[in-house]
């Protein structure tokens, strides 16, 4: 399935949403991670096939139906926050 980027001024609609799978009830540092469409339940995963333009080296990215080690992702660079109390006190948190 091809994945894009749809809408305009950050407005998209309901073919936007992902949930993050993750192994336990919080996403941590240094664990790997899959993200699943909500309404096709496909994972996002990547090809293998590499590419020149527009960035040199970029990779394809699909929607797979079945789990791989294709469709696990772990951050590399970004922004960690530790869990408050409040937050580590919830069982989930149902959106992002």
């Amino acid at each position: 399935q091809e994945v894009s980027a749809f809408g305009e001024a950050g407005e998209g609609d309901y073919l936007d949403d992902w949930t993050v799978v993750c192994s336990g009830t919080y996403w941590a540092r240094d664990d790997e991670v899959r993200f699943q469409h909500a309404s096709t339940d496909v994972f996002l995963s990547v090809t293998g096939e590499q590419y020149g333009r527009p960035i040199h080296g970029q990779k394809e990215v699909h929607g797979m139906a079945v789990s791989s080690q294709n469709n696990y992702w772990k951050v590399m660079e970004g922004i960690f926050m530790q869990p408050s109390e409040v937050f580590k006190a919830e069982q989930y948190h149902a959106e992002l």
